[in-house]
């Protein structure tokens, strides 16, 4: 079994640190702990995380910052946790840049299928020429890309997919927009993949919860509203990195009441 690398765990509260860290250490990571959100940030840049669990509330500074913190250097995994069980606290994680979210009290199991479930998403490496964190490196200008509508790819080239001025190389996990990179969370980048890879399809918000949930969530798994509403949430990020125009969006139509689809190609 490969080594997960090292996780960090940001929390006040005793008996959750301890549990989270229990839970880690059975799968495999090598577990820092931090009482407070100054010295969690320090542990994260020092050890290089793959994992990063952070309280909402904090004793010095508040679990948003924190998050804002890390994602100035890193592109690590991070689940928000929160026991006030407020959607407005959910919303906020996720426009703040976590991957996923928790409301105590939850089962370690959950935490476990949560995090094994992202591990499966490919961790994208920072380009240090990048003015923002976790912008990956363009793919090589002469790679061939593909239209949605066009023939596959010959075996050995890279997956790019290009729409209306888009290009996304699901390999790499890149996206290049109108010549320039964009910025895109793993949950952003892989909600973006799966609508390029439906090809108009409508896709409901449920479907899109599996994309983001992972295997953690198969076809028989009840989808609350608020896990509707963490689609909504990632879908209005895309557009705004996108600069979608609401009324006339060049890439992600609302479908009202079911979920949205690809928009047409542009001539």
């Amino acid at each position: 079994m490969s080594d997960p690398g090292v996780a960090v765990v940001i929390e006040d509260d005793a008996d959750v640190r301890n549990l989270v860290g229990a839970v880690l250490r059975q799968s495999g990571f090598d577990v820092k702990i931090a009482p407070n959100g100054k010295d969690g940030v320090e542990l994260v840049r020092l050890h290089d995380a793959t994992v990063v669990t952070v309280d909402v509330g904090l004793p010095d500074i508040d679990g948003y910052e924190v998050l804002r913190r890390i994602r100035a250097f890193s592109t690590c995994y991070v689940v928000m946790l929160t026991s006030r069980g407020d959607e407005l606290d959910t919303l906020t994680a996720l426009q703040s840049g976590a991957d996923d979210y928790l409301t105590k009290p939850f089962r370690p199991r959950e935490l476990r299928a949560r995090i094994a479930a992202m591990l499966r998403r490919p961790r994208t490496v920072p380009d240090p020429a990048a003015d923002i964190a976790g912008v990956a490196a363009p793919a090589p200008s002469d790679a061939a890309p593909a239209s949605t509508g066009g023939a596959p790819p010959a075996v050995g080239a890279p997956l790019v997919v290009e729409h209306n001025g888009l290009a996304l190389n699901a390999s790499a996990r890149t996206v290049v927009l109108d010549g320039r990179d964009l910025p895109l969370t793993r949950s952003e980048f892989d909600l973006l993949n799966e609508m390029l890879k439906s090809s108009g399809a409508v896709r409901t918000k449920a479907d899109l919860v599996r994309v983001v949930r992972g295997d953690y969530y198969g076809e028989d798994t009840y989808i609350s509203d608020s896990d509707e509403r963490a689609i909504e949430v990632h879908i209005g990020n895309l557009r705004r990195k996108l600069e979608e125009d609401p009324k006339n969006p060049r890439w992600l139509q609302t479908v009202r009441g079911v979920g949205y689809r690809l928009t047409p190609v542009r001539a």
